[in-house]
This record gives C-alpha cells, structure tokens and sequence, in this order.
C-alpha cells in the first residue's frame, strides 16, 4: 500500500478486517457475533485520514497516511498525539494490506455491546467528541451604564 490512501480509505478497511475475521480471528472466543465489521467517519484531518475502526473484536480510533505522512515510529511503539480534545495514546501498527497506521484502543473485547447499531452510535459519538471544533465564545455582554440603564447610545 502507498503512504496516502485513495480518496477515502473506508473500504480498503473493511475489506482487509472482514479477511482477517475469516482468518486469523475465526473461533477466537472474544469475538462478539452481533458487531461486523465497519470504518466509520473517515475524513482529512491534520493531512492524516482519521476515523473509527468498528471489528467485532474492537474499536478503535485509527489515523491512516493522507496528504502527510504518519509520525515514523516502530509498529508496537506508543505515542502520544495532540487531538483537538487532548492528547491520545496512539500504537503503531502495521498490516500488509493496510500499510502503516496508528490506532488507539477505545474498547476490546466488545462484550458490552449488544448489537451493532450501538457500537455504530457509539464510534460517532467518539468522533464528535474528539474532532468537532468547540463553539466560538459568545461576545462579551454589553455591561455600558447606557445599555444596563437602557438607554440607547
């Protein structure tokens, strides 16, 4: 895979965790068989694509190469990234059909989730947690002796 990702990179990743259910997570106990497979809101952000992976085995928070290429550490290592609700721990990881990428866990194994609709509700409640810009502050008040004794000026 190249270090930037097609125009979105939702059904490269769907397509290799459905391959890897089938494979190596066939018969692995944590699975939960009313979650499947789902790449939710992949967007641009900061050059980097960045959304949730839903597996029945995990969500995740994912960035994935854009226009930019992801911070060069070892796959296993840990960072820490600035989001614009705070910082994140981040693992890197590696997949042959993916390419690189760095993921931080928000749940595994998904017990608690008793279908998919809530696990769906749940990844997008996490991205409009972390990714929606806050609100501009409210202008000031008008605290003037003309406007608190409602005079006009």
């Amino acid at each position: 895979m190249s270090a930037a990702w097609p125009p979105h990179p939702g059904a490269v990743l769907e397509h290799s965790y459905r391959h890897i259910e089938q494979t190596r997570m066939q018969d692995v106990p944590i699975l939960n068989p009313a979650i499947r497979v789902e790449a939710v809101g992949f967007r641009q952000w900061q050059g980097w694509w960045a959304g949730v992976m839903i597996t029945p085995w995990f969500i995740n928070l994912m960035l994935l190469p854009g226009s930019q290429p992801l911070p060069q550490i070892t796959a296993g290592s840990e960072c820490l990234l600035a989001l614009p609700e705070g910082e994140m721990p981040f693992i890197a990881g590696h997949e042959a059909s993916i390419g690189d990428y760095l993921m931080c866990s928000l749940f595994s194994p998904l017990a608690q989730f008793a279908d998919h609709d809530s696990a769906r509700a749940t990844a997008d409640e996490v991205l409009a947690l972390l990714f929606t810009a806050p609100p501009a502050p409210a202008a000031a008040p008008d605290l003037s002796r003309r406007r608190l004794f409602g005079l006009r000026t």
